[in-house]
């Protein structure tokens, strides 16, 4: 995730989800309703216990925090010993603007809906016990409808984006791709943050040469600390992170600053060397940019540094990131709403190469790979008894909505599901689009496994 548009971006929305049913009393699964099902603006909230306390919890997530006071007179007493009052206010305050969009399912003591919180889809549980008071209340990532079949998909997916590129594949014991079903498997599109998968490889390759370890200590140097999605941007300039920590958050939260370091630590060119080796070798990939970098490019003044940047061969390009770009400070780059440069200033591959990098990245050994691939799922949910690992990679900025998951079956087979969706023309709506793209995703590989 690259864009600097949403504070609150999908990886965000989904890790939000992670956090609050992990803490919260669960409630039985909700069946997500279509995406295309037209929602009723503003509907009705009816006047049952669970309705009301819906409507208590729609105007608290706008005044965090709510004292411990009022909470009582909302949540069982076994809600708030397993959610403490300062937990529950984090989690109202991540909520802040939440609108409801959607009642999918309604009874005295349970109720089901759709919220919309900075853009992203969410679907919320919530169950009263006997006495009106909230005793389970479960926020997940809305998916849509897995499709029943390839056909179905394709349908959807052509109504995704005007260029789009699938594909689902089982990756063979010699580590390569066996394709199922492919839309465009050899077109390269922009990645987005997706390229964090060969920085993520690069580094485990480095480490098992020799060259550093995963407990080595990064300095977090201000002309390396960039902007968009991650934490580290806001540590102390000349803090310490480890390579092990850094790697971590440039996957599972796509860690702009933590994804520089990394580069820095590798080097540049080793980086452009994976991405060849695994089989990405578009021309428009080298030089490898940095985040900063690609920020810099299409925020700082627009057109100005691309236009020259552009003008230039790879030799004149990398001289030009070094003495030029590399000096433009952090306050001069500002967001971008219209789709800038998409073919031109980006990370390129294309679905068969993402699959690829996927298969090459499940057959190092070193077991920190998967841990952080394996952190955030962006909400996909498969059935653990059937997919006990899951991991994800996906990348965003205006016009560029990618998602990339390998699973594992419980009998060790693996395999790779990757949707790239580009609209050069404008932005996409973030959370339906996400939506979509989860649910195309989950039933790919249920169409895949049995394939």
């Amino acid at each position: 995730m690259i864009t600097l548009s949403k504070p609150v971006p999908f990886l965000a929305a989904a890790a939000m989800a992670v956090t609050m049913t992990a803490c919260v009393v669960p409630a039985a699964p909700v069946q997500a309703t279509p995406i295309q099902a037209t929602a009723v603006a503003a509907p009705e909230i009816p006047d049952t216990p669970a309705g009301g306390q819906l409507r208590w919890l729609l105007d608290a997530a706008t005044r965090p925090p709510i004292p411990e006071s009022e909470l009582k007179e909302h949540f069982a007493a076994a809600f708030l010993q397993s959610v403490p009052a300062d937990q529950l206010n984090q989690i109202l305050t991540s909520l802040k603007g939440m609108r409801l969009q959607e009642l999918t399912r309604s009874e005295s003591t349970l109720l089901t809906a759709v919220v919309e919180v900075v853009g992203a889809l969410i679907d919320l549980s919530l169950t009263t016990d006997g006495t009106g008071l909230v005793d389970g209340l479960v926020f997940r990532p809305h998916v849509a409808p897995a499709p029943k079949d390839w056909a179905e998909l394709d349908h959807r997916l052509s109504k995704l984006a005007p260029q789009a590129g699938f594909i689902a594949a089982e990756v063979t014991k010699d580590g390569t791709c066996r394709p199922v079903h492919t839309v465009a498997p050899g077109t390269a599109r922009p990645l987005g943050s997706m390229f964090k998968l060969y920085v993520l490889g690069t580094v485990a390759e480095r480490i098992a040469s020799g060259a550093f370890r995963w407990d080595t200590q990064l300095t977090i140097m201000p002309e390396l600390k960039s902007l968009g999605t991650g934490e580290l941007q806001n540590r102390p300039d000349n803090s310490k992170v480890s390579v092990l920590e850094a790697a971590k958050l440039m996957i599972s939260i796509s860690d702009n600053t933590a994804t520089d370091l990394l580069i820095h630590k590798v080097g540049r060119k080793n980086v452009e060397r994976t991405l060849r080796a695994w089989g990405a070798r578009d021309k428009r990939d080298t030089p490898l940019l940095t985040t900063r970098e690609m920020l810099v490019l299409k925020g700082a003044d627009y057109p100005r540094y691309a236009k020259k940047y552009l003008s230039l061969g790879t030799a004149g390009r990398r001289t030009y990131l070094n003495r030029v770009v590399a000096n433009v400070p952090l306050s001069r780059i500002a967001g971008w709403s219209p789709p800038r440069e998409l073919d031109t200033i980006e990370w390129y591959a294309s679905p068969a190469q993402v699959c690829q990098a996927f298969a090459r990245l499940s057959k190092l050994p070193d077991k920190r790979v998967g841990e952080a691939l394996s952190i955030n799922d962006a909400g996909l949910a498969l059935d653990k008894a059937q997919w006990p690992s899951v991991w994800f990679k996906g990348g965003s900025e205006p016009g560029v909505s990618d998602l990339g998951h390998l699973a594992r079956t419980a009998d060790g087979r693996s395999f790779v599901v990757t949707i790239l969706a580009i609209n050069p023309r404008t932005k996409f709506d973030e959370g339906r689009t996400i939506s979509e793209q989860l649910g195309l995703t989950r039933g790919a590989f249920t169409l895949v496994k049995g394939s």
